[in-house]
């Protein structure tokens, strides 16, 4: 079992984006307002994640089940994953920022595809803070999807464990998230990083996606440094936030 490295600030944040349709209904604006106002706000947290010295970000932008959307609604989050594509390798440059994808890639448009492409490999050598867009993703999926590698090999199905499955995951040198935030005021994951989530802490904050800060991240984060993380086990010990530092796990 991979346990995620600890720091004062953890070293990944997950962020399940909810709350972009009800911030429009509230305002009497159509739905794809909400998501324009989705998308500035996460461009506000990934700043702010970079600046606190986050490592990693991974943030759900769209599931494999929001294809049952209405496909206007569907057809607009597609163009805004391409607009904030395009339009932030400026961002990423000056602040160093890798972007990387969860998800099944083979999954989405073929315009999407390049522009994902694209960036990844225009930021791969950026050393700092890495921005994982989780497009076209379900939890669910990416373990099915990790079997199927793991098949691909030839290798003895019977005796698979816990690493082989994480060696074939989407992303599997980075660690598991400390921290799993949803904003909305909704308690569940909907199949988010169900496997490198196992040990992750959770914080559901009351505030509509489109209304966070920079001081929603810190609240978040706050509240993360004061648990007593145990992985499973009756007594912390020495395993409690700022105990273990990223390169002590990963090294």
């Amino acid at each position: 079992m991979r346990k995620p490295p600890l720091s004062g600030i953890p070293a990944h944040i997950g962020i399940i984006m909810d709350g972009n349709g009800r911030w429009a209904k509230q305002r009497g604006l159509i739905r794809t307002q909400g998501h324009l106002e989705g998308l500035k706000a996460a461009k506000r947290i990934v700043k702010a994640a970079s600046d606190l010295g986050v490592k990693f970000l991974t943030l759900y932008a769209f599931s494999t089940e929001n294809w049952k959307r209405a496909v206007e609604e569907v057809s607009f989050i597609m163009g805004l994953v391409k607009q904030y594509l395009r339009a932030e390798f400026d961002f990423s440059k000056r602040n160093r920022i890798r972007v990387r994808h969860a998800g099944d890639i083979a999954g989405l448009p073929a315009d999407i595809q390049k522009e994902l492409a694209e960036s990844m490999s225009n930021t791969a050598d950026f050393e700092g803070m890495q921005v994982v867009l989780a497009i076209n993703y379900g939890g669910r999926d990416e373990i099915v999807r990790a079997f199927r590698r793991f098949a691909a090999t030839g290798q003895d199905m019977s005796n698979i464990g816990e690493n082989d499955i994480s060696a074939y995951l989407d992303n599997p040198d980075i660690p598991d998230p400390d921290l799993i935030i949803r904003s909305a005021g909704e308690y569940r994951t909907s199949n988010f990083l169900l496997w490198e989530g196992a040990y992750s802490e959770l914080h559901v904050s009351k505030k509509l996606w489109p209304d966070w800060d920079k001081e929603d991240l810190e609240e978040a984060i706050a509240d993360f440094r004061q648990r007593d993380r145990r992985f499973g086990s009756v007594a912390a010990g020495s395993v409690t936030a700022g105990s273990v530092t990223a390169s002590s796990v990963q090294g």
